[in-house]
């Protein structure tokens, strides 16, 4: 008998629901007494920053917000690895009362004489809006000083929410744009925004477009190098992977270069597909890059699709909850799931808009909950209402699932493993299997209650882990 709190009522919506005619309230900040899962404006800004591996990240402020961003995520670097270490000024009490901008400057001499970096993001936390400190002016100096760009990211963490740290971050690269050489980019270049190299995801993917003849100038900000970034204006597309965080830069870079953008999704075989499809046709001068494109599509999905196939005999039928940061890999997600069977019955984000609730709600089953900037409590008492035997989410979110005796996918920044392109897709199928069909899960007090008279329960369980349907002999099956 969990309860949803009154002011949160308009952010859930259960599509068929005949009585709830208002559109879907978001973009709004959290309700006070609800513990959201979402983090702050600092948290969305180091987030979209951190895989920028060749610059220093300066966190000013108590060493607690430093301690929350250190080396948590799986963004992978094919070269320096100064974004691992995580750097504090660690205000204290004198600081608040005197400043800390000594303490910065020091900090930041220091830093650069030791790691030599290409770039320094300084980040504003909470503690620094308040006293007041001229982040700015210490930037100034410092870069003038040292010979290298040192930017302040505007982020202290009380401004909004997560979101407002993506606009931040995305100010703070801006600054970097239009300041290196173009030569070298070809006529069919492109940028890819809002992909962080997750496990090595933005390799699979550049791999994907070089082969149909697209030079990818720079990935913004997975495995991104600070002399790409300044040179990324010689681009001719923008890539959005990830819309929420990334967009606020793509309009800024059409509006000053005359950059064309589209939204993308490298998640699933359909919207993979699509995204490639999609940049041929942008460059329809050229036959050759569709053909190319086709051929490659052709050539992933037979390797992958007789694997999947098998996954979605065993998964037909079985239920999912998704909760992640950006609605536009929940959509990914849904059709991911489709693709193996299994129905969502919940899904939500955190920093979702109008239209995204909207398109969420025309590819969804009917009797869907939709729900944006849920928090712990409500997102147990859907889970539990529906039944669902998948929960997908980030490291937030898998508590949840494990004390309600649920699988659970991590689809978040802190994962290992590549879920993005064909191959991912073929990875995420068997995380999937792996976790829903553990016999585990019969041990559950609530499964067993409601299954008691299920085959699933009653016959004898032969092998104590599940086994992959794609690597079985057929002796086995």
């Amino acid at each position: 008998m969990i309860e949803i709190i009154p002011d949160r009522e308009g952010q859930v919506l259960r599509k068929g629901d005949g009585d709830k005619s208002a559109p879907m309230v978001c973009d709004k900040k959290s309700t006070a007494g609800s513990v959201s899962q979402r983090a702050c404006v600092f948290c969305g800004s180091r987030v979209v920053l951190y895989p920028i591996s060749d610059a220093l990240h300066v966190v000013h402020g108590p060493v607690g917000c430093a301690a929350y961003t250190w080396d948590i995520r799986g963004s992978l670097s094919s070269g320096a690895q100064i974004n691992r270490n995580s750097f504090s000024t660690d205000l204290r009490e004198m600081d608040v009362i005197y400043g800390g901008e000594k303490k910065l400057t020091a900090a930041l001499r220091q830093l650069i004489d030791r790691y030599h970096p290409n770039a320094a993001f300084v980040y504003s936390t909470c503690i620094v809006g308040v006293i007041g400190d001229d982040v700015e002016a210490v930037c100034r100096t410092v870069a003038a000083e040292k010979g290298i760009p040192v930017i302040p990211v505007h982020s202290e963490g009380f401004k909004g929410t997560k979101k407002d740290g993506y606009r931040a971050a995305c100010e703070a690269v801006a600054t970097l744009l239009g300041t290196g050489s173009t030569e070298g980019i070809k006529p069919h270049s492109i940028n890819i925004l809002g992909d962080f190299n997750l496990a090595g995801e933005t390799w699979i993917i550049r791999d994907y477009y070089e082969r149909m003849g697209i030079q990818v100038v720079t990935c913004i900000t997975g495995d991104a190098k600070i002399e790409d970034i300044r040179r990324a204006h010689g681009a001719k597309l923008n890539l959005v992977q990830c819309s929420g965080s990334m967009t606020h830069l793509a309009k800024m870079m059409e509006e000053k270069y005359g950059i064309p953008y589209k939204r993308a999704s490298y998640f699933g075989i359909e919207d993979m597909s699509a995204a490639l499809y999609d940049t041929a046709k942008f460059f329809s001068d050229d036959p050759t890059i569709m053909e190319r494109a086709q051929n490659l599509v052709r050539e992933e999905v037979g390797k992958i699709y007789p694997q999947l196939q098998a996954y979605r005999e065993e998964l037909q039928g079985k239920k999912a909850a998704i909760y992640v940061g950006g609605s536009f890999k929940a959509f990914s997600l849904v059709r991911a799931l489709r693709l193996i069977g299994m129905q969502t019955a919940v899904v939500g984000s955190q920093t979702g808009g109008k239209e995204d609730y909207e398109q969420l709600a025309e590819i969804c089953d009917p009797g869907t909950i939709i729900v944006d900037d849920s928090n712990p409590l409500e997102l147990a008492k859907f889970v539990l209402e529906k039944d669902v035997d998948l929960f997908i989410g980030g490291v937030k979110e898998r508590p949840i699932a494990y004390k309600l005796g649920v699988a659970f996918c991590d689809h978040n920044h802190e994962r290992k493993e590549p879920l993005a392109g064909y191959l991912g897709m073929l990875n995420f199928a068997k995380e999937v299997y792996s976790s829903v069909m553990s016999p585990v899960w019969q041990f559950v007090p609530r499964r067993r209650l409601q299954h008691q008279h299920s085959a699933f329960v009653t016959t004898p369980v032969k092998k104590q882990h599940p086994v992959d349907p794609c690597t079985q002999t057929l002796e086995e099956k």
